[in-house]
């Protein structure tokens, strides 16, 4: 029985990242031997067994065959007579296919290392095909790594396996759980780009591809097309470090645009509600945690005002903030604000460079109106029908009390708003 470490494990010590997860192979071995030994099994579909003290994986070497089509009709076989090598060709990259044995010796039969100085994802055999979860799982890892770039003949290899209908068996789940995580990534509009490459987002996510270009005014959005735009947005979400939910409404918050009637562009008047009703269904199909739902409905439906904060009147200010929630949900409205900033830098020019005071202005206008006591007003009037009117008339006064200050940060200032009058 011998032992190899494999796959990211191998990949990111070649890379001289830090090594988070490792997996191993046990080439030579039955699931008698192993238990024998001590190992706990957790393989569902193949055997895999837990370490007895380091709670490692380690699964018996296998080879599969596809038997049905999509993600899950695979057929695996387990035998101590198959070989390392044989595992590691049903591997996805090259990058991927590589494994240290015991003796410190690094196995690489498929060029893996090569690969990864020329900085290239290349499958490791014809069995990609087989799994069009390796598709998602391609692009996820350009968001990760961005300096890479796909092979050509892997590149045409997905394209073949998006015309042949595989990505649509992927279920909703698992292209939420790839999403999800790519977008998580340093450069997670190369995972856009991987997937329209290939063909695939047309059919996961064409309400994205379909922004592709459509124009937008370059007076606003000096890069013109709004898909690009969309990436830029994502990319500075990242750069910035927000969480998940705040990513998927920055990728999602102009989809009505993809539906503006072609002889008014590239304005795109009113987009805001189109891209409401869609972003809500995009999150509804891919079945999206309510976190993320919630906050990217919010962000399309709400963008366009917020970024003309600075002009709005202090009961517009106070009626955003009841609308959106934002007194029983502080967080979600300044998560959506987060958003907005990254859609006003995410464009190319000078603007990404901007300031985005309408930020901080609707962030002190939140403190401002919770700081009214809703309930001291309430026990003060007799006619508890009138509590309602007369709280809302009490955060207004707040709100244009704070744009009175010379200090308040709700001032009238002569700076157009970037995105409403497109």
């Amino acid at each position: 029985m011998k032992t190899y470490c494999v796959g990211g494990a191998i990949r990111d010590e070649l890379l001289g990242l830090p090594v988070k997860d490792r997996d191993w192979v046990v080439v030579g071995a039955t699931p008698e031997a192993l238990l024998a030994q001590g190992y706990r099994p957790v393989g569902k579909d193949f055997p895999v067994f837990l370490h007895p003290l380091t709670h490692e994986e380690y699964a018996l070497a296998r080879t599969e065959r596809k038997t049905a089509p999509g993600y899950a009709g695979f057929v695996f076989h387990t035998d101590p007579a198959v070989t390392l090598e044989e595992d590691l060709a049903r591997r996805d990259l090259t990058i991927n296919a590589m494994a240290r044995g015991e003796d410190g010796v690094l196995r690489d039969p498929y060029g893996g290392q090569a690969d990864l100085q020329a900085r290239i994802f290349r499958h490791v055999s014809p069995a990609f095909a087989e799994d069009p979860v390796r598709i998602l799982r391609m692009a996820r890892f350009a968001a990760r790594f961005a300096d890479f770039r796909v092979a050509p003949e892997t590149l045409q290899l997905m394209q073949a396996m998006v015309t042949a209908g595989e990505v649509d068996a992927l279920v909703p789940e698992r292209v939420w759980q790839e999403l999800a995580r790519g977008l998580m990534e340093a450069r997670p509009s190369r995972m856009i780009e991987v997937l329209r490459d290939c063909g695939a987002l047309a059919r996961i996510l064409p309400e994205l591809d379909r922004l592709f270009g459509i124009p937008q005014p370059a007076r606003y959005h000096p890069e013109i097309d709004t898909g690009a735009h969309q990436l830029l947005v994502l990319d500075e979400a990242a750069a910035t470090g927000q969480p998940l939910a705040v990513r998927l409404a920055c990728l999602f918050h102009d989809l009505g645009k993809g539906l503006t009637p072609a002889h008014i562009l590239p304005h795109h008047y009113g987009h805001e509600a189109a891209s409401e009703t869609l972003a809500r269904d995009v999150c509804d199909r891919l079945k999206c945690p309510a976190d993320c739902r919630d906050l990217a409905v919010m962000t399309a439906r709400e963008h366009g005002i917020v970024h003309q904060a600075l002009q709005l009147r202090p009961e517009t200010v106070v009626k955003l903030i009841e609308r959106c929630d934002g007194l029983r949900r502080p967080a979600r409205f300044e998560a959506m604000l987060a958003a907005c900033a990254c859609d006003h830098r995410g464009r190319g020019g000078d603007a990404a460079r901007r300031a985005y005071p309408q930020e901080a202005c609707l962030l002190a206008a939140l403190s401002a109106v919770r700081q009214v006591d809703a309930g001291a007003i309430a026990r003060s009037l007799e006619d508890k029908s009138r509590i309602p009117a007369v709280v809302h008339q009490a955060r207004v006064a707040a709100v244009r009390a704070l744009s009175a200050s010379p200090t308040g940060g709700v001032t009238k200032i002569d700076i157009f708003p970037c995105g409403e009058r497109q």
